[in-house]
């Protein structure tokens, strides 16, 4: 057993992945989990007038069996760092979505604090709704000593809001694993306005400074006593130092008698960088790089923290790597990197637009029929999940009790000839195949008025009367092309590279037609 492969990509619970690796194995964790908002967060796209979305994820917690089994394993033992704050939120919030959370949240930060060095360091995304809360369980796990900073990071201008003053920020708790933790000083440009006040003065070549104090007086530790053309005084440098200064013109001779040393504006590294960060500019609908992820962090943000917390050559990892702008920034600053999603959406998004056939390496993703059998035996709902993703253009449901016999849903890129809709309907069984369930699906197609519906199995190709039923179901023309309009779809025959026979459909984030041979999910 040893930490995270660097260079992959975890599809699944990060709980299950990092629960298998050794400790004190990564030098930097960035995470922008669920923050409990409340929020579910929908994937929008509007084609020739007709609009669709999808869930990617929810952030709506409620008190749950799987809650109630956290609390419990939380007040018998498990996590002993976070135990005592756990139990203390036990009894102020009592069984609730918020306790849910917190609950979710402290199993795994136990982790990561495992995982990390020595000189590591974690910064965890969050935003008011439970940031006082998460404070409270990180200084359990990592230590109040260890805690560095709150960061404030303005991720929208000033709007409307239902509390008495907009929510314009995010909160970012920086914890270190130890007092000795890597930290590289950052910068931040000067300002006009900063510039105009403080480097008011030129030289004939136009190069701008400011005088600074040259003398030690005040200063602990002495200095050097002399006189220098004319001016006596406890100087900073000794006088060889003073000479090469007014050779180089760093000198400035003020008409009171006095001496200062020139800073040149071109020389300064800028500002420290401080707690509050509004010179980051949050992922809008112009962005460049915007991918359509809900979420979605800018690059120069993760660089940021990327640069401050590691260096060259350092394993970052993310544990809730969406679209993955942490596994961007890292591969772009030379670090290693590991990510977990429990999306293979996500997973997919990653692989294909942001790291376009950069080397990647995949962990949990079937390869073959026999480990598409074990993912549907042991986790089905990540099956689901994934099973729709192979399914060109269409993405998953979030919701997975109670969906309404509908798995995922995609758009044609075109109205077909003769029916009045583009939705497609997917619907995914990881068990033996049922003529019952497979006819339930045909009469959810209609009822949704669907203009495809795909039945995915695992390797069934159905029975006589199954196709007799899909006969039934009758064909769409798209293009003058007929396509059966119920299909069923083994996933063995992935593997084989034998797709659906589908129409044209549209990229699920971009809402644009898909290219066959550059398809996200073919």
């Amino acid at each position: 057993m040893s930490g995270p492969d660097p260079g992959t990509l975890y599809y699944g619970d990060c709980l299950d992945w990092m629960s298998q690796w050794d400790g004190e194995t990564v030098d930097l964790i960035y995470l922008d989990p669920p923050f409990n908002s409340k929020t579910d967060y929908n994937v929008l796209y509007s084609t020739e007038g007709e609009t669709a979305q999808f869930q990617a994820f929810s952030d709506t917690w409620s008190w749950d069996a799987a809650a109630a089994e956290r609390l419990e394993r939380f007040e018998g033992g498990a996590g002993k760092l976070a135990h005592d704050v756990i139990v203390g939120l036990d009894r102020m919030l009592g069984p609730s979505g918020m306790l849910a959370y917190l609950t979710y949240m402290a199993e795994r930060l136990e982790h990561m604090h495992r995982l990390l060095k020595p000189t590591g360091s974690i910064w965890l995304h969050c935003d008011p709704t439970a940031s006082h809360y998460l404070k409270a369980v990180m200084d359990a796990i990592f230590g109040a000593a260890n805690f560095r900073n709150e960061i404030v990071w303005k991720r929208t201008s000033a709007h409307s809001d239902a509390a008495i003053l907009g929510a314009v920020h995010d909160t970012i708790l920086l914890y270190s694993k130890s007092a000795n933790c890597t930290y590289n000083r950052q910068t931040t440009p000067y300002s006009d306005e900063y510039v105009q006040q403080r480097y008011k003065r030129a030289d004939p070549d136009g190069r701008r400074w400011m005088d600074g104090d040259i003398t030690a007086k005040g200063l602990s530790g002495g200095g050097y006593d002399y006189e220098y053309k004319g001016v006596c005084s406890l100087w900073r440098v000794p006088p060889e130092r003073m000479a090469a200064l007014d050779g180089e013109n760093r000198l400035h001779f003020t008409a009171k008698g006095g001496i200062r040393i020139k800073r040149y504006l071109d020389e300064m590294a800028g500002l420290p960088l401080a707690d509050v960060w509004t010179d980051v500019s949050p992922i809008n609908s112009q962005a460049g790089e915007r991918l359509g992820y809900p979420t979605q962090k800018p690059t120069a943000l993760l660089e940021r923290i990327v640069k401050a917390s590691s260096n060259p050559g350092d394993l970052v990892l993310d544990p809730f790597c969406g679209c993955g702008t942490t596994i961007d920034a890292a591969r772009r600053l030379n670090r290693r990197w590991a990510g977990i999603d429990i999306s293979s959406f996500a997973v997919d998004l990653i692989i294909k637009r942001r790291l376009q056939g950069a080397a990647v390496s995949t962990k949990g993703i079937p390869t073959d029929l026999a480990s598409a059998r074990k993912l549907a035996r042991e986790q089905p709902f990540n099956f689901e999940s994934w099973a729709v993703t192979r399914l060109p253009g269409f993405a998953p449901n979030t919701k997975q009790v109670g969906d309404g016999g509908v798995d995922g849903r995609g758009m044609l890129s075109v109205k077909p000839d003769d029916f009045d809709s583009r939705l497609a309907l997917a619907q995914i069984k990881g068990g033996k195949f049922g003529i019952s369930p497979f006819r339930d699906f045909i009469g959810v197609t209609n009822r949704d008025k669907a203009a495809i519906g795909c039945y995915v199995t695992l390797d069934s190709t159905g029975t006589p009367a199954s196709k007799i039923d899909m006969l039934k179901a009758g064909r769409i023309k798209v293009g003058g092309q007929a396509y059966p309009r119920v299909q069923l779809w083994p996933i063995s025959h992935y593997f084989e590279n034998r797709m659906p026979n589908l129409p044209p459909m549209n990229d699920p984030y971009s809402g644009k037609p898909m290219q066959p041979s550059l398809g996200l999910f073919a």
